[in-house]
């Protein structure tokens, strides 16, 4: 069976840095799979590679397949379609992934329209409520038109779930979807995102820093280290019985109730 998304000895460079250095990963329809590794080691320039977000500066090459076409050799038009439809991102920064001066609705909305462009402005906020009401927005209809600051931070994550998952596409990438929440709020963020990726059969990257996190939702993981892949495999396995050194030393780096709270923690690197 071919893999909805295939990536094949990636590369990205700026001028003399190499952020990732020739990993290959395969994404099957409706996985999970995690990416895991400390701050600094490819995670998110690979995501945004993906999409192809990553501007002139980088110099990307190898192959990221997605139902055999690749997306690094993909014209710009043709690669707009696929953005927001068939493949989606939730971007990391929370607090400034939302434009403060404009209405949730319109912005949640925005995503439908630009790629169904015959769509009236009612056919678009029904959808944009319908997508705010499946991330749980407590009467959506009347908040649509409220803005970013009238929420918690929570439910901002929350709106840009929905942003992301409106044209309900194959695909959805999450990118530290969960880092600036606390870990009630984290929790709840956690368990929308599975029974949305249940619901919908979605395929997702999520990205993270936190094992523990990422295997709360993922099956599988790929543990990314300086820009190379330096173990996969199922997120049970990763988290009880890792190989690697350095995932190893990212398990040990995380604090639990048995910590000895006289000594330090592992260091990762």
């Amino acid at each position: 069976m071919t893999a909805l998304l295939n990536i094949r000895d990636l590369k990205i460079r700026f001028a003399a840095a190499e952020a990732v250095r020739g990993i290959s990963l395969q994404l099957e329809e409706g996985e999970v799979l995690g990416l895991v590794g400390e701050s600094g080691s490819g995670k998110s320039v690979t995501a945004l590679a993906i999409l192809g977000l990553l501007g002139s500066a980088a110099q990307v090459s190898g192959q990221i397949l997605w139902q055999c076409a690749d997306l690094l050799t993909m014209p710009e038009d043709a690669l707009r379609r696929l953005r927001g439809h068939e493949i989606a991102m939730i971007f990391q920064e929370l607090m400034t992934a939302l434009n403060p001066v404009m209405r949730i609705g319109q912005q949640v909305a925005e995503g439908a329209r630009a790629h169904f462009p015959s769509w009236t402005g009612r056919d678009a906020k029904r959808r944009a409520i319908a997508a705010l009401e499946s991330v749980a927005i407590p009467d959506a209809a009347r908040r649509y038109n409220d803005y970013p600051h009238q929420f918690s931070g929570g439910q901002r994550q929350r709106i840009l779930i929905a942003m992301a998952l409106i044209n309900r596409p194959r695909l959805l990438i999450a990118d530290e979807p969960t880092t600036a929440l606390d870990v009630t709020v984290q929790a709840q963020v956690l368990e929308l995102l599975k029974d949305l990726q249940r619901q919908y059969g979605l395929a997702m990257l999520f990205i993270s820093h936190d094992l523990a996190v990422v295997g709360q939702v993922a099956s599988r993981m790929a543990v990314m280290r300086r820009g190379e892949i330096v173990e996969t495999g199922s997120a049970t396995r990763l988290l009880t019985a890792p190989e690697h050194p350095y995932t190893k030393s990212l398990l040990a780096a995380v604090p639990t109730l048995r910590t000895d709270r006289s000594q330090p923690l592992a260091k990762v690197g």
